[in-house]
């Protein structure tokens, strides 16, 4: 899925002196309070770090509380959607006019009707809700159905997306994935079938040629054995 990337991030933390013997506690709970927030300074919502715990050297910073400053060195998963990228998710409810995700648990995603391709037509078959497709009857989304869709934006204060089914890359990707993997084996077939094909063309086009190469060697012997002089007549 797009949409993710992981970041090295040199930080500093301030610990309170009240925390000065339990600095790694304190270091933890610092970054537990930036997940699941957008982060202008790492250009992302951060979901997960990795953090090498700092030494026991830190420097105090001057002021009415004397914080610690501690450096320290951390991976970062970010999260951060942008138009046009790809996006998967879960769908947790269906309506007529729209289609709502969740993203990776936490993201709210909304697909309004004028973003779902017209062969998704909303049906309510045995009392679910259903948008099913009328160019691939098994193509259907409805609740549970891990959604492939498009970002048109993304609100970062709250988190939300707006998607976009239009492209036709987008979908249900149980069954995207498995027309795709339909697809790929007939065009490798059709690929043999077309080598195969040039391959007996070739070995046609060079029969004939022996053919007109033989045909040309028989006709250039009578030839020449046709105006080779009869015994006995005058030089």
């Amino acid at each position: 899925m797009e949409g993710l990337k992981v970041s090295d991030a040199k930080l500093v933390v301030y610990v309170h002196p009240s925390k000065a013997n339990k600095v790694s506690q304190a270091i933890l709970r610092e970054l537990s309070s930036l997940l699941f927030k957008f982060n202008e300074t790492f250009d992302g919502v951060v979901l997960a770090y990795d953090v090498n715990l700092p030494s026991k050297i830190a420097r105090i910073l001057p002021g009415i509380h004397p914080y610690f400053g501690v450096r320290l060195e951390a991976k970062l998963l970010l999260f951060h959607p942008k138009p046009n990228m790809l996006l998967e998710g879960m769908v947790v409810k269906l309506g007529q006019q729209s289609i709502h995700v969740i993203v990776l648990g936490f993201s709210s995603a909304t697909i309004t009707e004028e973003d779902i391709r017209d062969e998704f037509k909303y049906k309510v078959k045995h009392g679910k809700e259903v948008f099913a497709s009328t160019s691939h009857k098994r193509h259907k989304i409805k609740v549970g159905t891990i959604l492939r869709f498009l970002v048109k934006s993304f609100d970062e204060e709250i988190l939300h997306i707006s998607g976009s089914l239009l492209p036709a890359h987008t979908g249900s990707i149980q069954w995207l994935d498995k027309n795709l993997e339909d697809g790929s084996h007939i065009d490798r077939s059709t690929k043999k079938r077309k080598e195969s094909e040039g391959r007996r063309e070739m070995q046609e086009h060079e029969k004939e040629m022996v053919d007109v190469a033989a045909f040309s060697m028989n006709t250039d012997r009578r030839h020449k054995k046709s105006k080779r002089p009869k015994s006995g007549e005058d030089s």
